[in-house]
């Protein structure tokens, strides 16, 4: 029996906000990206490990409001919490891993496709696993053709982020980048639920009333207390943001502006050369 799927149950309430916590997860986790290139190697380390969590707690967050506004009205959602946080780890280490790639490497052609195609693998890798973290009394089929272009779609549009990110200057394009970023996440995600066929196992007969055997888990009740750490996350690292305007701004230090570099750095760049 096919499942009665709505993924709209509130409107558009669940895609702007999902949309709005995707651009500020995006917005700092690349500024934190931008502010790393522009400082001490000792100091990077820190600042792109703030951008890695900033942008894969924006996903995780954006894909459970979304959620929140999936239904099948035959059969009641619940969640694992096991894959559902294993899904929050696997965005922050993959996205990490692609961040950390052309925080190092800077703006070289195999640094972006290469960061980019890993973060948009971390995005889709968090999207698919949280859906696998899904429990209802049905079976969930995918189209291959939509789950390929969901894909693409995250690594595409992720590597024109970082590419924003760390070669243009100023608030606007920082904000262009963040845009990108939250179209690359929405998109794959609404891209992904698209290719979604639930196929239900229901008793032969069913009861007038489907909740005498069906669980009674509303998605809002079990979503909403499992956001707060998040959120809470992303609050803190823009108040962390705010206390250094240079990295809202992209702009450099004021050595960098004077054409000095430390020592660290021009060791740093020295090396990059041979190895080209």
């Amino acid at each position: 029996m096919q499942g009665t799927v709505d993924g709209f149950t509130y409107g558009l309430v669940t895609p702007v906000a999902a949309f709005f916590m995707a651009a500020l997860g995006a917005a700092l986790g690349l500024r934190c990206t931008t502010r790393s290139l522009h400082t001490t190697r000792s100091c990077r380390i820190g600042w792109l490990a703030l951008g890695s969590l900033s942008i894969g707690s924006g996903v995780w967050t954006m894909h459970f409001i979304a959620m929140t506004g999936f239904t099948v009205r035959e059969a009641p959602i619940s969640y694992d919490k096991t894959l559902t946080f294993a899904g929050l780890a696997v965005a922050v280490v993959m996205i990490g891993i692609g961040i950390f790639i052309v925080g190092y490497r800077g703006a070289t052609r195999m640094a972006l496709i290469t960061g980019g195609t890993i973060t948009g693998l971390g995005i889709a890798s968090m999207h698919y696993l949280g859906m696998a973290g899904m429990r209802m009394a049905a079976h969930l089929a995918y189209d291959t053709p939509l789950v390929v272009l969901s894909v693409l779609i995250a690594g595409v549009a992720a590597t024109g982020a970082l590419w924003a990110a760390v070669t243009l200057r100023g608030a606007l394009s920082g904000l262009g980048a963040s845009i990108l970023m939250a179209v690359a996440v929405t998109g794959m995600h609404y891209t992904g639920m698209a290719a979604l066929d639930v196929h239900l196992h229901l008793p032969p007969t069913l009861p007038a009333d489907l909740a005498d055997v069906l669980p009674r888990d509303r998605p809002a009740e079990i979503i909403g207390p499992m956001l707060a750490g998040p959120a809470c996350f992303l609050l803190l690292a823009a108040v962390v943001l705010l206390f250094d305007p240079r990295a809202m701004t992209g702009e450099p230090a004021p050595y960098l502006r004077a054409g000095h570099r430390p020592r660290s750095m021009v060791r740093e760049g020295a090396a990059r050369a041979r190895y080209r």
